[in-house]
């Protein structure tokens, strides 16, 4: 809940940016904001983003520089701020900072304290997905679902350990996530890529571009990919990687933004303009999961071949939809994609054939795609789960029935 107290780790935890008269230590945060996707990890435990946590909190009609890149509403849309001066940033201007981290809990063991890994970078993290390098080291992938943000990835200093000596594997990993490099996506036109490094004192991530420490390169994690030229992504959501290939796959919702004035362009990551079907995105990363460089390609950009906008006809093979969102892989290999068009969309415009939110199956060797379920009206197709041997699949099912005007979620 809200009020369930979360351990801060890694190197911003105690900064003075995560100080509060509440918590001068910095070390204990209240709860935690809008989680999105979870996953599960090697380890046992489950990783969720703070997704959209900024429109909780109010910063009045002088928000600084710094609230102005995060997204701080004047007052924040469920007014909290007006009720509690936790969320009014002219009060409390350092609550902020304490929201957006990745958060680790251990669903085995209900005594333990639930963490925001800091080491991970602050952003709307939709969730966060890991892999293991060959040598055992954890690497986690995260997108920040929001318009024109970006793809991130940490490689752990440490291998994973396995369970012993009276512990748990996830007591042995307690602290594997809080050591290791940061990096940031940036998609060049060649079909190749290079991870940057979020590092204190490399490049442009000094304290004469506002960066003090190590600490605030990841609580401003925003502003330090600005400086280094990361691609600016049409809505990172969720990550899954491929067991029998290695590639990585990223959903990218949409952006209805791109190409409008005074807002970023296309590239050849993000091709469409008035981006309102999304695409996916695919790497593999050289060598291994920790390899600072890749290859890259769309496996699809979705729409409907009967719009008359080329941006919005899209290129799928097989059953047609828009804005994909969730995606997972099971372990034949089979790309599972979910969606998430908004109910102001639905059946109108060049969404008009689309239909509801659904579920589609996609052979990602051929590009085909089939359409598995179909979800109930306005509702969004979120979340999926296997058993262990195959043989059952759970499916989340979020607000059906949605109005425009509803903020469920």
């Amino acid at each position: 809940t809200l009020s369930t107290p979360f351990r801060v780790a890694g190197p911003a935890a105690g900064h003075a940016l995560m100080r509060t008269t509440a918590d001068p230590q910095g070390l204990t945060v209240l709860g935690t904001l809008n989680n999105c996707a979870s996953s599960k990890t090697p380890w046992g435990t489950y990783l969720s983003g703070e997704e959209n946590f900024a429109f909780y909190f109010g910063a009045g009609d002088k928000p600084t520089q710094d609230q102005q890149r995060w997204g701080a509403p004047k007052s924040g849309f469920y007014a909290w701020d007006k009720h509690d001066p936790r969320f009014d940033l002219q009060k409390n201007p350092n609550e902020f900072h304490r929201f957006g981290w990745v958060v680790e809990l251990d669903p085995m063991d209900p005594n333990s304290t639930p963490v925001k890994r800091t080491a991970l970078g602050r952003a709307a993290h939709e969730g966060a997905w890991v892999g293991v390098t060959q040598d055992g080291r954890a690497v986690v992938y995260s997108g920040e679902d929001a318009r024109f943000e970006y793809i991130y990835k940490f490689v752990s200093r440490d291998k994973i350990k396995q369970a012993g000596n009276g512990l748990t594997q996830a007591q042995a990993n307690q602290d594997l996530l809080d050591h290791g490099v940061l990096y940031v996506a940036r998609f060049d036109a060649d079909g190749k890529g290079q991870w940057i490094p979020l590092v204190h004192g490399q490049g442009p991530l000094t304290a004469a571009n506002g960066f003090a420490d190590q600490g605030e390169v990841l609580i401003k994690s925003r502003q330090a990919s600005d400086l280094l030229g990361a691609t600016k992504m049409d809505r990172p959501e969720w990550l899954a990687i491929d067991p029998q290939s290695g590639w990585v796959y990223c959903t990218l919702t949409n952006n209805s933004q791109r190409g409008t004035p005074g807002k970023p362009g296309v590239d050849a990551a993000n091709p469409r303009v008035n981006n309102v079907m999304g695409q996916i995105i695919r790497w593999k990363d050289a060598n291994d999961f920790d390899g600072r460089t890749f290859e890259w390609n769309l496996l699809v950009l979705a729409g409907d071949p009967a719009n008359a906008r080329p941006e919005a006809k899209g290129n799928i093979k097989g059953d047609l939809y828009a804005c994909p969102d969730g995606i997972a892989f099971d372990k034949q290999g089979v790309l599972w994609i979910q969606t998430d068009a908004h109910a102001t969309q639905m059946y109108k415009g060049e969404l008009a054939r689309i239909g509801n939110n659904q579920m589609l199956a996609c052979d990602t060797v051929t590009g085909e795609t089939r359409r598995f379920l179909t979800g109930p009206t306005n509702c969004e197709v979120t979340g999926v789960a296997f058993t262990p041997d195959s043989t059952t699949m759970f499916v989340s099912i979020q607000h059906p029935g949605e109005t425009p005007s509803d903020r469920s979620d």
